[in-house]
C-alpha cells in the first residue's frame, strides 16, 4: 500500500506532497489536468520505470533540468520508501529504504504493480513480439525465480546469431555454433514450460475477470513445444544463410480469443480493451493469492466504452484489499450501486488534493 507520493518537476506538477488511503481511489478532473501523470509518478516510484515512454527524460517538467518521485508505504507487512530521481547530473538513480537498488528488477521483485491505461490495447492489437515481452514480464511478477529467464534465452539467443555469422562469414567453423545451439536448446524449452504454465495459471482467472466485463468465454493459447537440439541442428544451413535462429521460443505467440474469434483480428475496440483490462485483474488476483496480498492497480480511463453493467463488473473483479487508483473524468461516472471510494483526489493542472 503507498501512503505517501511526493513529487518534484514531474510531468505537469512542480510540487505535489500528497496522501493516500489503501482500497479504492477516485481520481477525478478534466482530461490534460494530470491525472494520468500521477498515475505514471506511481509507477515510477514503485517499478522504477516509466509506464509511458522509455525516453523518461520527458517525464521531466518543461524549463527543468530534473524531476523526482518519492512514494512511501507498507508492503507484506514491512515499510518501505523509495525515491527515483531523473536527469541531473547524475542521471537516472533509483533508491529503495534509501540505499541504490542495482536493477529495476530488484525493486520490482518487491513491489508489485499493475497499470491499465488505453495503449495498453498493443497487447492485443499488436504483434506477437508485445504479447511476448507483456506475458514474459508477467511470469517475473508470478514466478519470481524464474524472473530472469527470458533474459537469459535472449542471451543465449544473440550468442547462436553472432555466432551463425561469424560461420557464414568464414571466420568461424561450425562447431562454434553447437555449444550455443545446446544452450538455446535447454533454455528454450525451460521457457516454453514456464510459460505454459503461466498461460494455465491465468486462464481460469482471465474467462472469470472476462465476463464480468462482458466478454464471454475468453481464452489464452501458448503451444509448449519445447526447443530440442536435433530440431535447430537440422535448420543450420538455413539459419547460417539468414544468420539467425529461426525457430524456438522467441517466435511464438499467446493468441487470445473469445467465443471462438481471434480477438486481435476480429474483435470489436471494445472487446479489446475488456481483454486487456481483464488481463490486468485476472494476474492482481493471482498475484494476491501468490504473494499474499494484491498488487497496487492503477488503472487510467478505464470506465469509457464500457456500460454501467460492465463499470460494476470492473469494481466487483478488483481483488479484495487492494489499492486501486481509478481515473476519470468526473465522480458520477461510478455504477449507482458502486461503493463510495475510500478517497476522492480532485485534480486541476498541476494540483492533486483529496477532495
Amino acid at each position: 500500500m503507498v501512503r505517501d507520493i511526493s513529487l518534484r518537476n514531474f510531468r505537469s506538477y512542480a510540487e505535489l506532497a500528497l496522501e493516500l488511503e489503501p482500497g479504492f481511489v477516485l481520481v477525478v478532473g478534466p482530461n490534460g489536468a494530470g491525472k494520468t501523470n500521477l498515475l505514471e509518478a506511481l509507477h515510477l516510484g514503485s517499478q522504477g520505470f516509466s509506464s509511458r515512454t522509455r525516453a523518461e527524460q520527458q517525464a521531466v517538467r518543461f524549463g527543468e533540468r530534473a524531476a523526482r518521485v518519492r512514494l512511501r508505504g507498507e508492503e507484506e507487512g514491512a515499510g518501505f520508501e523509495t525515491q527515483v530521481d531523473l536527469g541531473g547530473d547524475e542521471g537516472k538513480r533509483v533508491l529503495l529504504n534509501g540505499a541504490p537498488v542495482r536493477s529495476g528488477e530488484e525493486l520490482r521483485l518487491r513491489l508489485a504493480a499493475l497499470v491499465f491505461s488505453p495503449d495498453r490495447l498493443a497487447v492485443v492489437k499488436g504483434g506477437p513480439l508485445v504479447r511476448r515481452t507483456y506475458f514474459d514480464r508477467m511470469l517475473g511478477r508470478v514466478f519470481p525465480a524464474r524472473a530472469g529467464l527470458p533474459a537469459e534465452y535472449g542471451r543465449a539467443l544473440a550468442q547462436r546469431n553472432a555466432a551463425l555469422r561469424r560461420v557464414a562469414a568464414g571466420s568461424s567453423s561450425p562447431d562454434a555454433v553447437r555449444p550455443w545451439t545446446e544452450r538455446l536448446a535447454d533454455l528454450g524449452t525451460e521457457l516454453d514450460r514456464e510459460r505454459a504454465a503461466l498461460v494455465s495459471l491465468l486462464a481460469p482467472e482471465l474467462a472469470s475477470c472476462a465476463e464480468m466485463l462482458g466478454l464471454e468465454a475468453m481464452t489464452l493459447a501458448y503451444e509448449d513445444r519445447g526447443l530440442r537440439v536435433d530440431e535447430l541442428e537440422e535448420r543450420l544451413a538455413r539459419d547460417l544463410e539468414r544468420g539467425t535462429t529461426g525457430m524456438g521460443p522467441h517466435l511464438r505467440d499467446v493468441p487470445m480469443s473469445a467465443g471462438g474469434r481471434d480477438l486481435r483480428r476480429y474483435g470489436s475496440q471494445g472487446e479489446q480493451r475488456a481483454a486487456v483490462l481483464a488481463l490486468v485483474l485476472a494476474e492482481a488476483k493471482l498475484l494476491a493469492e501468490r504473494r499474499g496480498a494484491p498488487p497496487l492497480l492503477l488503472l487510467d480511463d478505464v470506465f469509457s466504452e464500457l456500460d454501467e453493467r460492465r463499470r460494476a463488473g470492473l469494481l466487483e473483479a478488483i481483488p479484495s484489499g487492494a489499492q486501486a487508483l481509478v481515473t476519470a473524468t468526473e465522480a458520477d461516472v461510478l455504477p449507482a450501486a458502486a461503493a463510495t471510494p475510500d478517497l476522492l483526489v480532485r485534480v486541476s493542472p498541476g494540483v492533486a488534493e483529496r477532495a
